[in-house]
This record gives structure tokens, C-alpha cells and sequence, in this order.
């Protein structure tokens, strides 16, 4: 499978950021743990601080993509814009959340972007992304 890992704000922070909530790994080092996880597959990774940007990414996604890994960082409360870029899209999306946003702030729990995704993960810093890996291949192999 061809793979996009896509990651919004503040991402590239990642080793800086609230150990407790977010790892204390770098985004550079998750990259490194998907890539030795799941060897079998290519994976082109994007990180940015800027809506444009990621939506840019969704939509040149068709037909280079099998499926989409995406962390909007905080642009997951409020861009409907990323939002309407993942439903127009026909590659499938999973989105994903190191910390658990369930125990966060009361604004976190309005998820735009995820409404769209097939699913949403959170709160397994690092593993939530190879969850997501995980289950973008199960989809691939059962149609789903």
C-alpha cells in the first residue's frame, strides 16, 4: 500500500511538547517506528503548520494514495475546510490523536475534521498511528 501520514500544527514540536500527553518521541521518530513497523508498505510523510497546505495534500491524493493517516492537530476543532477536503476525497482517511482528547478541554471534543474519516484514534501517542496503518490494511484486504 502507498501510504500518506499526514500531520498538521504544532506536529513538528513533537520531543518539546507535554511528554505526559502528546510522547516523548519526535515526529521524525514516529516516522522511523511506521517505517519499521510496516515495512511492506511505502510511505510518504508531510507535516505542516498550514490549512492550505493539508488540504493541498488531501486533494493530490487520488490515485497516488490506498489511504490517508492524517493528525490535524488542532485544525481537527476548527477547519471545515480540511473537513470538506477529506469528504470530497475518495481515498479512505483515518484520523489520528496522540493524546486522549476524551480527558481533555471541553473545546477538543468537537472533532470537524473526524465526521468525515472512517475513523478516529486517540489517546496512544505514538501507537495510535500504527493502529491506524494497521487498520487502513485490514479495510484494503476485506473491501471495507
Amino acid at each position: 500500500m502507498n501510504i500518506l501520514v499526514l500531520n498538521g500544527p504544532n506536529l513538528d514540536k513533537l520531543g518539546l511538547r507535554d511528554a505526559q500527553k502528546y510522547g516523548a518521541i519526535t515526529l521524525n521518530e514516529i516516522n522511523d517506528k511506521i517505517k519499521a513497523e510496516f515495512p511492506e508498505h511505502a510511505f510518504e510523510f508531510f507535516q505542516s503548520n498550514s490549512e492550505g497546505e493539508l488540504i493541498n495534500q488531501i486533494s493530490g491524493s487520488f490515485g497516488k494514495f490506498d489511504g490517508i493517516v492524517l493528525n490535524p492537530g488542532g485544525y481537527a476543532h476548527t477547519s471545515v475546510a480540511i473537513r470538506d477536503a477529506i469528504e470530497i476525497s475518495a481515498v479512505p482517511v483515518i484520523e489520528v490523536h496522540l493524546s486522549n482528547l476524551s480527558a481533555r478541554e471541553n473545546f477538543r471534543q468537537n472533532l470537524i475534521t473526524a465526521s468525515v474519516c472512517k475513523g478516529y484514534i486517540s489517546g496512544f501517542k505514538h501507537k495510535s498511528y500504527l493502529a491506524a496503518i494497521y487498520l487502513l490494511n485490514k479495510m484494503r484486504e476485506t473491501n471495507d
